[in-house]
């Protein structure tokens, strides 16, 4: 039997241990229903002693000091917006997480649960993927990770992860044809109606750049793009009043949000062609024209390298009145 090991961290996010523990014990009953053992022996692992009679999701969680061998360890996504925070918070669990996997142990994280992966040191050098709205704080926190933002699962020397929300049931597919062949997987996305074809998650991406970031010349840049994106040509076009070199500007810029004045000029023009076709029933050379851009092949280009799809397929998914047609409202 595969022991399998589910991190209760603090601060967990419920719906992400609830989907893990759904989806293995559905596999566990398959099994049962063929007369056969079940295939995975489950167990919620904890950072301090529970109480002799207390039970999580119908489980006795174990201490990780009892927790001496696993086969495969999940790591579930964080319900808050202070990751810094949450991986303090999870500290005990990264020797043990470095000891797993050095005795053989495979290891996975789902959404958020990166940043506590990361934090071991065990993803550097190694692919990763997070919730595509936390990739920027991610890329900051661990450099030496090679961050693939817009995949929806990364497979490197036994270690996994996940992109954001759903994202995870692709993962856990992934883990089951691995354990338990291609049957079982088929079986468990057709149970719970997931598509197994999705490779990226960049479509689900909005640009919410940082403002908190005190630098009131970069906050004056960021204001004019975001009101004259659909203007001007260049960047320079835009911050031509700007009290500092070209030079210092694009290096205060990029230090404050991260990213360089003319990508941050493209992703506004990306983000505003986005919610247009959400939003309106404008054509896609009106959406082109209106977000700033005069080449349409250009625009294809870019809208696909941002958000993976190119703007049609984006509106068919997105927009109100096609997913209203599709379902015959």
């Amino acid at each position: 039997m595969t022991q399998l090991s589910i991190l209760l961290t603090h601060q967990h996010r419920l719906i992400s241990i609830a989907a893990v523990l759904d989806v293995f014990e559905s596999v566990n009953n398959f099994y049962k229903l063929r007369q056969q053992a079940p295939f995975f022996d489950i167990q919620l692992v904890c950072l301090d002693t529970p109480e002799n009679d207390h039970t999580i999701y119908g489980y006795h969680p174990r201490c990780i000091t009892t927790v001496h061998e696993t086969d495969l360890v999940l790591i579930p996504a964080f319900s808050t917006a202070d990751l810094q925070q949450a991986i303090a918070a999870n500290q005990g669990f990264l020797p043990w997480l470095r000891q797993q996997y050095q005795q053989g142990a495979e290891i996975g994280s789902f959404c958020t649960g990166a940043f506590l992966l990361a934090a071991s040191g065990l993803l550097n050098n190694k692919k990763a993927t997070t919730h595509i709205m936390s990739s920027e704080e991610f890329a900051k926190a661990f450099p030496e990770v090679l961050l693939y933002e817009d995949k929806v699962i990364t497979i490197d020397h036994g270690i996994y992860t996940s992109g954001g929300a759903t994202n995870s049931f692709h993962l856990l597919l992934f883990l089951l044809e691995k354990y338990c062949g291609r049957e079982i997987a088929v079986q468990t996305a057709k149970m719970f109606s997931i598509d197994m074809d999705r490779e990226s998650q960049s479509h689900f991406s909005s640009f919410l750049p940082p403002k908190n970031h005190q630098d009131n010349l970069v906050i004056e840049a960021q204001q004019l793009i975001e009101s004259k994106y659909h203007q001007a040509n260049t960047v320079e076009e835009i911050i031509v009043n700007m009290p500092s070199s070209r030079r210092n500007f694009v290096r205060r810029f990029k230090h404050a949000t991260g990213i360089t004045p003319i990508v941050y000029l493209q992703r506004t023009r990306i983000e505003a062609a986005r919610k247009l076709l959400e939003q309106t029933n404008q054509s896609v050379t009106e959406v082109m024209l209106n977000a700033g851009y005069n080449d349409i092949k250009a625009f294809r280009t870019l809208f696909r390298k941002n958000l993976g799809l190119s703007p049609r397929e984006y509106r068919e998914k997105f927009n109100k009145r096609s997913v209203a047609s599709k379902l015959g409202v």
